[in-house]
């Protein structure tokens, strides 16, 4: 019996917990959410935001009026579908044969891509890089530079390793190459990891920030990130307004438009999510247990 009872007071204090640290972590999102479908006026008095205060998505019209949003999201967009595509393809090229085992030379070269992630070349040999190679103010400046990620090849890497290398063998014996393999036989079975790695480049690619500061300058290279930071240190109206956009400032404030702002950056990525979170936990666990 105490120990029925212990266990039902170890249970709620854990549940408590848990829910006080999933309210710590949601509810900075639900604010902002709030907030900006709230009456911007009613909005302004502050305090803890549980519901709308009133309704209003009068910062959304006026934010998808202005033709730099959709440039912003046209760039970011660009990255997640290209930069992705080209992250994963050419992390599963080198993760595959560092996976094999005959493969000579693969514990070295593992090893190498290991030092990578301890020490990098440093800001300015790879803006030199960049500069170099003529990718300054071109959106394959936050591509090329980080194709392979070595974290990601390790994690898969190690995802490859789990698979039976009867599967492998079977193949070879019917005469497939090493690419016919990987592509008809690896890469199906190796789903989840392959959805948690595109997850890993997505998000880097969405939020890119630092390296789209240094190597884009035009607006017409603009991404999503640097454009919430230019109306975070103006204000979207400002930018609204030259962009020609009618705006009604008795009915706006400019912490509604930054809310909204942030919302539309933040929810493509929300609604992505739940389709590759049933990949994530597996192939995450797979890939950095096995091997």
């Amino acid at each position: 019996m105490k120990r029925s009872v212990k266990s039902h007071v170890a249970q709620g204090i854990l549940c408590f917990i848990m829910f006080l640290l999933g309210f710590i972590t949601l509810y900075p999102f639900w604010h902002v959410l709030m907030y900006s479908i709230s009456d911007p006026i009613r909005a302004m008095t502050g305090g803890l935001f549980f519901i709308p205060r009133g309704f209003s998505v009068y910062g959304f019209e006026i934010l998808f009026q202005t033709k730099q949003i959709f440039t912003a999201y046209g760039n970011s967009i660009f990255l997640l579908v290209v930069g992705t595509s080209v992250n994963v393809i050419f992390t599963a090229l080198m993760a595959y044969p560092l996976s094999i085992k005959r493969f000579h030379g693969r514990n070295a070269i593992t090893m190498m891509a290991f030092f990578t992630m301890l020490f990098g070349g440093g800001m300015i040999p790879g803006y030199l890089l960049v500069k170099g190679l003529g990718l300054l103010d071109s959106l394959w400046a936050l591509i090329l530079p980080g194709t392979i990620s070595a974290w990601n090849m390790i994690i898969m890497k190690n995802y490859f390793q789990s698979i039976p290398a009867s599967l492998e063998e079977s193949a070879n014996i019917d005469g497939a190459s090493q690419m016919t393999i990987l592509v008809r036989i690896i890469v199906p079975v190796s789903m989840p990891v392959i959805a948690t790695i595109a997850l890993f480049y997505g998000v880097g690619h969405w939020n890119s920030y630092f390296s789209a500061i240094l190597y884009i300058n035009s607006n017409s290279k603009i991404t999503l990130p640097i454009y919430l930071r230019n109306l975070l240190n103006s204000t979207a109206m400002d930018q609204a307004t030259q962009a020609g956009v009618a705006v009604d400032t008795s009915a706006i404030t400019p912490e509604t438009m930054k809310m909204s702002t942030i919302v539309a950056s933040v929810l493509p990525m929300l609604i992505a999510y739940p389709f590759i979170q049933k990949y994530y936990v597996k192939g995450i666990m797979v890939g950095s247990i096995k091997g």
